[in-house]
């Protein structure tokens, strides 16, 4: 059996992957792995959940710290302010924090600083981090072109350019900038592409900044794994599919489901939470902070439901989900492929159950042919034996906890004015008191931080005033459970608010 040291791969990479528990290649990085390592442009096509990030993380790390050693030993610098030496650009925050998460390691291994630049959070960090030096950005092509427009980084010294999930960019309309973006890069710039499929424009980026590229498909990136079950449940009315979701929720493993609207998405996370099965939602109307502590509520296993529209079909790897559950039915197929790829990844197996009212048979059919699915559809109801084995092992109930009221504020104290400071250093205009860049967008929600819970959920639960959700702070669906641990919360007062800390992490379009 091939290894990574088989494949080149410098030691100090070798042992960062057996740390995290990856001894062993996938098809798609035995395959592609020589020739990207030999700085040939990639062409690499497969399906989600195959391996594609490392197999463009390794040869740019690889690549970067070979070039960066020549550089050193002729007395240049390793690395200037501003100028980075190497791009990945995703369509999603998401999908670059995750991607970051994925590269950071690898690169601090062997002496290399990466940054993500994206929209939804303030620039300032990421124009701090550009200034202090790194070799690899992460980006979102909105934020990343307005911080060239700003000069605040030039891409002239970009030694590897990597456009992940091209297709999805294509379906955002994000190409015309990344053409005017990848236009700024050397034109014998090494190129690695992946996508799923080549239509929509994907082709035209192929042909125009590839040169002579090598293709390596593993897999039929219009077919769902082999490992993936699919289930189509077919319910009678609203109020049946409403408590077979509720009844799928109940799991101990973890489980997506999607939903159509973001409305839909805080509602279901905010039903479930209240029934006793923790949830939490994942949708465009959160900040960047509620999303990043969602994900991350998640992602550690403190919650083991996420309610997403497809702003997570793509770009959340989360391993060991058990169970994807399309509440409503996609569009179309391409979405059914993406949102079902959250299971069954990197060979592992999933189950992924999609309900179905009786005026949604004709779509559904229509969709599933297209999938290539041959699932046939089974008329079901709450407790039937098909939805109890798809339920598996019952997570205990946990309770809910209400926020505690809010005390009115008192009549005739003065307001503080001021900016948004740390740690109670003033407090914004229009009635918002407390520590740090404190409540819920829409005013009236009083002495809580946007920066407190690390692991927790912005829910609609706890929300005050105008009813638009928290952007990335108050209080959390993950505050009103007890701790997996049994120790008592503890509140942050004075966060950072809306970025994360450190230079690693900052944000997209």
């Amino acid at each position: 059996m091939t290894t990574f040291a088989d494949l080149g791969l410098p030691a100090p990479v070798v042992r960062v992957l057996a740390d995290r528990g990856i001894t062993s290649p996938f098809p798609i990085q035995t395959a592609s792995l020589p020739d990207s390592l030999a700085g040939r442009d990639v062409l690499g096509r497969g399906r989600t959940g195959s391996g594609k990030t490392l197999a463009f993380a390794l040869p740019v790390v690889t690549r970067l710290a070979m070039s960066g050693a020549r550089s050193a030993a002729s007395g240049q610098a390793r690395r200037a302010a501003g100028r980075p030496r190497a791009l990945v650009l995703a369509p999603t925050r998401e999908l670059a924090n995750q991607i970051d998460e994925s590269i950071a390691p690898l690169a601090q291994a062997l002496g290399l600083k990466t940054t993500t630049i994206f929209g939804g959070v303030a620039q300032s960090r990421q124009v701090t981090a550009l200034n202090a030096g790194v070799d690899i950005v992460i980006a979102c092509p909105g934020r990343l072109e307005d911080l060239l427009g700003q000069r605040h980084l030039t891409l002239d010294d970009v030694e590897i350019t990597v456009l992940d999930e091209a297709d999805h960019m294509a379906d955002l309309g994000f190409l015309p900038g990344v053409k005017r973006i990848l236009d700024k890069t050397g034109a014998r710039t090494q190129r690695l592409l992946f996508s799923a499929t080549l239509d929509n424009g994907v082709d035209v980026l192929v042909k125009r900044y590839l040169h002579q590229p090598v293709t390596h498909s593993v897999d039929d990136a219009a077919a769902p794994p082999p490992q993936m079950t699919h289930h189509i449940l077919a319910v009678a009315d609203k109020d049946a599919k409403k408590n077979v979701v509720q009844q799928l929720a109940q799991g101990t493993g973890r489980r997506v489901l999607f939903t159509r609207t973001k409305h839909q998405a805080k509602k279901l996370a905010k039903q479930l939470t209240a029934a006793g099965v923790p949830a939490v939602d994942l949708h465009g109307n959160l900040g960047q902070g509620a999303r990043e502590r969602n994900l991350a509520a998640f992602s550690s296993g403190e919650v083991k439901v996420l309610v997403a529209t497809d702003i997570a079909a793509r770009g959340i790897h989360v391993d060991d989900v058990e169970l994807v559950v399309h509440v409503d039915p996609p569009a179309e197929h391409k979405a059914y492929l993406h949102r079902s790829g959250r299971t069954a990844r990197a060979g592992s197996g999933g189950d992924v159950v999609t309900l179905m009212l009786p005026e949604e048979r004709g779509d559904v059919r229509d969709l599933t042919r297209k999938a290539k699915i041959t699932a046939r559809p089974q008329d079901v109801a709450p407790g039937d034996a098909t939805v109890t084995s798809l339920v598996g092992e019952v997570a205990p109930y946990v309770e809910y906890v209400p926020p505690a009221p809010q005390q009115p504020a008192r009549q005739g104290q003065p307001k503080r004015q001021g900016g948004r400071g740390r740690s109670g250093q003033g407090a914004p205009q229009g009635g918002r008191q407390g520590s740090g860049q404190g409540g819920a967008q829409g005013g009236g929600r009083q002495g809580q931080s946007r920066g407190q819970s690390t692991g927790g959920a912005a829910q609609a639960t706890g929300q005050r005033g105008g009813g638009r959700p928290a952007s990335g702070g108050g209080r959390t669906a993950a505050d009103h459970f007890p701790r997996p641990d049994g120790a008592p919360r503890r509140r942050r007062r004075g966060g950072r608010g809306r970025g994360a800390g450190n230079p690693n992490a900052s944000a997209a379009n």
